[in-house]
């Protein structure tokens, strides 16, 4: 959302990233969810959620950003709204809503891995950590 040249991003971490999202693309984050195995699906998928009665791909983001997994605890559901469709991206824990403004803006670090630069949009440096901006499109892309 922008307000005076300010976007708000839906902050969460996966591992040690600082992630982020537009708030407009946010359907909802909610606490873990069972969902139901996908035979014969990409590693990336968790699987199918039933979220009050419309049908959900889960997508494991710490798989997609070739990442170890979820050492303790169980992951979040960030759902996203991609071309029309939701998606759930399990994530570690979220955070809070950023503002951000256009003028802090920069591109990826070049220390990012390939495999995670091209899910990058760009980052923005906070006061204590860098927020990274995850393209969600390139993130809930199944072929990817």
């Amino acid at each position: 959302m922008l307000v005076n040249d300010k976007k708000q991003l839906c902050s969460f971490r996966v591992d040690d990233l600082l992630l982020g999202v537009d708030v407009l693309d946010i359907q909802e984050v909610i606490l873990h969810h069972e969902s139901t195995p996908v035979p014969c699906s990409p590693k990336v998928v968790t699987g199918l959620m039933n979220l009050r009665g419309e049908i959900v791909t889960t997508l494991d983001l710490r798989t997609r950003l070739n990442l170890g997994p979820l050492a303790k605890g169980r992951p979040m559901n960030v759902v996203v709204r991609s071309d029309g469709e939701l998606f759930s991206l399990l994530v570690d824990e979220i955070g809070d809503v950023v503002e951000v403004g256009a003028e802090d803006f920069e591109e990826p670090p070049e220390t990012l891995a390939d495999d995670m630069r091209e899910l990058i949009v760009g980052t923005y440096k906070l006061e204590k950590d860098l927020l990274l901006v995850l393209d969600k499109d390139k993130a809930v892309s199944i072929e990817s």
